[in-house]
């Protein structure tokens, strides 16, 4: 099975087991809506868990899972991340792709390769990190720049200008 990371564990919130969730998705609503399934990573392995109630409080998620309703069990679970199954994701609109679909493909500047998205990063703008076996090139992820994206060939044609390189 294949997962996708939709939240990372900040720490605890009170004694009754809740989790502070940094949510990196975005459908908070449906991912962490109320019986949903989720996968919490610790240790390598994904341990399955239901969702009992969800809250939001000052930009963060305050999840609470079923079986877990005590901060002496959830303590263990802080700094780690929170996965669906890959098949529970949506379908986007035509251009729009998941994070993790960018991830691996190999870029090339006028077809000449670049090297191959070894990370998206989210701030101001979004950002693709592209690595080859010599440097790192960040290019931001906008229309300037990006020509092309074809998902099920893993390729990224881009345009970019001078200094980049």
């Amino acid at each position: 099975m294949e997962y996708v990371k939709v939240g990372h564990i900040v720490n605890t919130f009170g004694i009754r087991g809740e989790l502070k969730v940094e949510c990196l998705t975005d459908f908070p609503e449906i991912r962490f809506k109320k019986q949903q399934e989720l996968y919490i990573k610790k240790d390598n392995k994904y341990n399955s868990v239901i969702v009992k109630n969800m809250r939001q409080h000052k930009g963060m998620l305050l999840v609470l899972f079923e079986g877990l309703e005590n901060i002496n069990l959830v303590e263990k679970y802080k700094e780690c991340d929170i996965y669906i199954n890959k098949e529970a994701v949506h379908i986007l609109p035509i251009g729009e792709y998941y994070y993790f679909e960018l991830e691996g493909c190999q870029v090339y500047n006028n077809n000449s390769f670049i090297g191959t998205v070894s990370d998206v990063e989210e701030g101001y703008q979004t950002v693709l990190r592209i690595r080859n076996e010599e440097r790192e090139v960040l290019v931001p992820y906008v229309d300037a720049f990006i020509r092309n994206v074809d998902i099920s060939h893993k390729r990224i044609d881009v345009n970019l200008i001078e200094g980049f390189l």
